[in-house]
Order: structure tokens, then C-alpha cells, then sequence
């Protein structure tokens, strides 16, 4: 009986399967527009019960990718302003959606999906809400962790260090922050231990400038039996900019308050990061630019350029003669962000008229 009941079961979950994967054949779909935010690798699980409902899963791995999204374009305080959203404006947001992988294990049922959110969509539900985005790039930035001993008038910065030591043990893959910590080298030790008196002015640049790296966080933790004060000196594009934080009765030795210290600056280095590359939704300016069209891959890349540019919010081709194709474009910042970003992918204009020339 006991047999019979296993083959009923194993039948039953074949045909279920394969009317899974029909159905989600026809109500899932890989395409999808190049100006879109792409979320990876949402994970659900579910227990295979007799009320098990595909579509249920599909909704909570949306609402996942959602949570996702939130956190890689927007700072830590505008995500908890809009955490909580209906499921139909979610949908309302995605242009496809993808699954990855699905499996039955132990009446546990597995799927992983990845979801793509059309950015214009994204980018008008914000603004409704006052909300701006950012854009989502990843950047490496050299990290100095020093610890300083107020009690005891010593540094630490690689030995005996526990920031230095823990930093990169626990990484979160939605972070845009990749932290390169210096090599344990006995010069710059001994280099900073002798700035001590000096160390919130001293300016790191004689280590600095020793690793192939625009950026750095340099963090100054003063510990001392009522807490830790920290001084994080980051520099951007050259541009130096000073935080200050107190974590009162913490004791960095102990593992839990190490932790919630690290958290808590690798939240505020991403918030950082994110403000920085803050996009002005509520800023669209036309541009009108015309393409020479005797070089038909020239006209293609350059299309291609502008899908990828985060900053433009579209653009489309107006008019087109025997010599040119004309476009409009609708772009979130300035004149001079569009012609640094275009000049930085080899993009060059003539811009002496008020239709600029693609050179």
C-alpha cells in the first residue's frame, strides 16, 4: 500500500512539474529592454503542500527583488520610506522576470528567479514620492583601518586589529562598496605611529599614493573605557569629505558590539557612495544631436552608449535626411555630466550650434 501511495505521489508531482514548466514557459520571458535594473539570484523556498500555489512563490520573489532593488539605488533612510508597497505597483514596475532554476527536494520546493524592472518606471515611482535614485556602480576603494588606544597613546593598523582582521569576513553581495585593505607593510606602520600626535590632520598621502586607487576611506576609531569615536576621512574624485561617529559603551574586543560597529560604517560609507551618485530625476533635459550617416556602426555603438548611460531617461530619432539622423535626447543632469560622460566613452561633439554634431 505503502508503495502504491509513493507511485501516486512521484506521478502526481511529474505532471506537476511539467505543467509548471508550461506554464511558466508561456508567463515568463528573458527579454527584456537594456535600460532596466536587473536583480539576480532571488531564492525562494516553499513547502510542498496540498494548497501549494505557484503564483504565490512567483509574488514573494518579486516583493524580494523589490527589497533588492531598494538597496543597491537608494541610501539606507529613503529605503525604509517605501519598504512597505502593494504588490500590484511592484508588478506595475517589472518588465520580465526569469526563472533560473527550480527543484523538488524532500516536499520542499525550490526556485531561484531573476527579475527585471523597467528603470523609467522605477524612476516615476520615485520621483512621485520625492525619492531620488541612484546610480548603481561598483567601485573599489582602498580602506586604512586604525584603531587608536586613547588610554594606552598606541595605534594599531594591522596587528592586533580587529576591524582590520573582521572587515571583510561577512561581504553583502547587494553592497557597491569593494574594500581593498592595505598590505601589512612595517614602513607605513611605523610611518603613521609617528603622526600620532597629528593623526585627524594628517592626510595619508605618502601611503595612499603607493596603491592604483582614486578612492579611500581612511578610518580613525579612538577607543577608550567609555567607547569608541570614530573619524572616517573619505575621499571621492579628489573631493575630501569628514564623518563623525560615537558608539557609546562598546567594547570593539567583544564580537557583537565589533559587528554592529562594522555595520553600522559600511552603511554609511554606501550611503555615501549612493548620495554621491545621486540621479535628479525631476531634471530632463532635451538635447537634439545628429549622427553623420556614413558610418552605420558608429550610429549603432553610439545607440548602444546612450541605452547604457544611466543618466538618460530615453531618447528616440526625430528626423533622419540624405546625411543625417537626428535624435532627441532626454537626459537627468547637465550639458557638461552629458558631454564628460560621452567623452569618457570616446564620444566627442560639436557643440557650437544648438543641434550638437556627433564627431
Amino acid at each position: 500500500m505503502k508503495n502504491c501511495h509513493k507511485i501516486y505521489h512521484s506521478k502526481f508531482l511529474y505532471i506537476f512539474f511539467i505543467s509548471l514548466s508550461l506554464n511558466i514557459f508561456f508567463f515568463s520571458t528573458d527579454k527584456s529592454e537594456a535600460k532596466s535594473f536587473e536583480i539576480h539570484d532571488i531564492d525562494i523556498t516553499r513547502p510542498f503542500e496540498i494548497n501549494f500555489n505557484k503564483n504565490e512563490v512567483i509574488d514573494e520573489g518579486f516583493r524580494k527583488a523589490y527589497i533588492q532593488l531598494l538597496s543597491i539605488i537608494l541610501n539606507s533612510s529613503d529605503q525604509k520610506k517605501i519598504s512597505q508597497i502593494k504588490l500590484n505597483e511592484v508588478k506595475g514596475m517589472i518588465e520580465s522576470f526569469t526563472i533560473k532554476e527550480e527543484k523538488f527536494i524532500d516536499d520542499v520546493y525550490y526556485v531561484n528567479l531573476g527579475v527585471s524592472f523597467n528603470k523609467k518606471k522605477v524612476f516615476s515611482y520615485l520621483e512621485k514620492r520625492n525619492i531620488f535614485p541612484s546610480i548603481p556602480e561598483r567601485k573599489g576603494f582602498l580602506f586604512i583601518p586604525i584603531i587608536i588606544d586613547e588610554n594606552k597613546k598606541d595605534l594599531l593598523i594591522f596587528y592586533n586589529n580587529k576591524i582590520y582582521e573582521e572587515w571583510n569576513k561577512n561581504q553583502n553581495k547587494l553592497d557597491l562598496i569593494k574594500y581593498i585593505l592595505p598590505t601589512e607593510d612595517l614602513e607605513d606602520l611605523d610611518l603613521i605611529k609617528s603622526k600620532y600626535e597629528f593623526i585627524e590632520k594628517y592626510d595619508f598621502k605618502e601611503i595612499t599614493d603607493k596603491y592604483d586607487l582614486e578612492d579611500s576611506i581612511i578610518t580613525l576609531i579612538f577607543k577608550n573605557d567609555k567607547g569608541a569615536r570614530v573619524l572616517s576621512r573619505i575621499t571621492v574624485d579628489g573631493i575630501i569629505t569628514l564623518k563623525n561617529q560615537s558608539f557609546s559603551s562598546v567594547n570593539i574586543n567583544n564580537k557583537e558590539d565589533l559587528d554592529d560597529v562594522i555595520n553600522n560604517l559600511k552603511v554609511i560609507y554606501e550611503d555615501h557612495w549612493k548620495n554621491y551618485n545621486q540621479i535628479n530625476t525631476s531634471i530632463k533635459l532635451t538635447l537634439n544631436v545628429k549622427v553623420n550617416n556614413n558610418d552605420n556602426i558608429k550610429t549603432t555603438n553610439f545607440e548602444k552608449v546612450l541605452n547604457e548611460t544611466d543618466l538618460v531617461y530615453e531618447f528616440f530619432i526625430s528626423k533622419f535626411d540624405t546625411n543625417f539622423t537626428y535624435y532627441q535626447i532626454i537626459f537627468n543632469g547637465t550639458p557638461n555630466i552629458f558631454l564628460k560622460k560621452m567623452s569618457d566613452k570616446n564620444y566627442n561633439f560639436d557643440t557650437q550650434n544648438q543641434t550638437w554634431i556627433l564627431q
